[in-house]
């Protein structure tokens, strides 16, 4: 084998591990959709569906500015797929993560914030009603299937998911990362 092909070998070596990790956490990340949205439904359903989701838990006093329910729902929704995630990245995506449970978890978690800020944002910004980006009238309603309350979660989850993927290989797994695109044994990168 030429060093050329040898260089190409590594090169496409590299790109398909990536590529099958990328895989790997979409399809984990599929599932952890799947938790999100019934953690989301259930939720709604035990508090009256979705149409009460806008509902204020706590209010600022002496201002408009509240905690909605709908604010809990995201947060306990991405807290509990989350953690799902985790386990099944760590076993699956990025078997042999040499980083014990709890210490990965949480880099995992922070770097899951990070990816869950952006859906927050885009889920209010859709679900919002003196947004300019909110999911009006049509196909949208305020209960059932259609709700935006649902629709603005799984776009917010859509949305995120790059960004989570991107930390989380940048810093979560990130030893695993180095050795992820080490050089194929018996080829000097260099040459």
């Amino acid at each position: 084998m030429t060093k050329r092909q040898e260089q190409a070998t590594l090169v496409s070596g590299r790109w398909g591990r990536l590529f099958t990790q990328f895989v790997k956490f979409a399809i984990v990340g599929a599932s952890g959709v799947v938790v999100n949205m019934l953690v989301a439904f259930i939720m709604n359903k035990a508090h009256g569906g979705a149409a009460f989701a806008r509902e204020a838990v706590w209010t600022w006093p002496g201002s408009d500015v509240a905690l909605r329910y709908s604010y809990v729902v995201y947060v306990v929704a991405f807290l509990v797929a989350n953690a799902s995630n985790y386990q099944l990245n760590r076993s699956w995506t990025f078997r042999g993560h040499p980083v014990t449970w709890w210490r990965g978890f949480f880099a995992f978690m922070g770097a899951g914030v990070i990816g869950a800020a952006v859906g927050f944002v885009v889920k209010v910004l859709l679900t919002h009603p003196g947004s300019g980006l909110y999911l009006s009238g049509g196909f949208f309603t305020d209960s059932g299937w259609h709700a935006r309350e649902y629709w603005g979660q799984l776009i917010g989850i859509l949305i995120g998911t790059p960004v989570n993927f991107i930390v989380n290989r940048i810093w979560a797994f990130r030893s695993h990362t180095r050795a992820a695109v080490a050089p194929a044994p018996g080829v000097d990168e260099a040459e």
